[in-house]
């Protein structure tokens, strides 16, 4: 076992076809422009190495698998990279990418995904999410803003359109157990035996012939995932939506709050996008 280390991602080689990579920005892994290129790099390296057959997505920081974008820099910091080998702006370049691979993606949901993490899970092929710690949920709606990263086309997909709907319209919070009825997750598994569920299920893949695992997921791909310019559409209707005043005033309110900064801020995001969306009195 051996390991490769940027700031925010760390892929630990369990064996040559069975890796995972693990979140580790603390204290509430929040998604940046600098973890753009760093997670580009992780996706290039699973793209080029021959022998990996499965990656695992895990997270080091508790109570947080991957949150929301980084609302401190400037916007101006994202939209100015170059786009990716797809053609596609980075983030959704990155994600069409993971999703598109000839690799078998998990992602091991323990804390809270929200925002790009629940963009990330969504990207990956299986979502399995611990029954008591695990929440996903995209929050946007609650800050003014549409979802960027690709659940607007993947959700429905997954989980039907009421379903998706819902999450999407609501901005709430979904538990592991909720998550799992919906098809959100594949499973929700009790947390104690979540990582040992998701080690073994993961050699079981990787000790299966690669062909055939690529040419399963290819098949699968084609009725299943988004076109990439309805992912570009998303990713413009983000751009767009945040930069409107009403999305630039709930954000200014959540960050005087303290997002980013106060962990029950964090950990209870919808409660405070309900309070900062209410109406004004005169």
């Amino acid at each position: 076992m051996h390991s490769n280390v940027n700031n925010e991602y760390s892929i630990t080689r369990v064996s040559d076809d069975y890796w995972r990579i693990t979140i580790n920005h603390p204290p509430f892994n929040i998604f940046g422009p600098q973890s753009i290129p760093m997670l580009n790099d992780v996706v290039t390296e699973i793209e080029s190495d021959p022998s990996v057959k499965v990656v695992v997505f895990d997270s080091a920081v508790p109570g947080f698998f991957q949150t929301h974008f980084d609302f401190v820099p400037p916007l101006e910091t994202t939209t100015s990279m170059p786009p990716g080998p797809t053609g596609l702006p980075p983030l959704p370049d990155i994600f069409v990418r993971l999703a598109r691979s000839s690799v078998v993606t998990i992602a091991e949901i323990r804390g809270r995904a929200s925002g790009v993490g629940s963009e990330l899970a969504l990207a990956c092929d299986m979502r399995f999410a611990s029954r008591e710690k695990a929440v996903l949920s995209q929050f946007e709606i609650g800050g003014g803003f549409t979802p960027g990263g690709g659940p607007m086309v993947r959700l429905p997909r997954l989980i039907g359109r009421g379903r998706a709907l819902e999450v999407l319209l609501s901005g709430c919070d979904y538990p592991g157990e909720i998550a799992e009825q919906y098809g959100y997750v594949n499973r929700a598994l009790p947390d104690a035996k979540l990582s040992d569920f998701v080690d073994t299920f993961a050699r079981r893949i990787a000790s299966f012939d690669k062909q055939s695992l690529v040419d399963i997921k290819e098949m699968v791909n084609a009725s299943t995932l988004p076109s990439e310019k309805e992912v570009a559409a998303e990713w413009s209707a983000f751009i767009t939506s945040v930069q409107r005043p009403a999305a630039q005033r709930i954000i200014t309110e959540l960050m005087k709050l303290g997002l980013q900064k106060n962990p029950d801020v964090e950990t209870n995001l919808p409660k405070y996008t309900g309070e900062v969306n209410l109406p004004r009195l005169p």
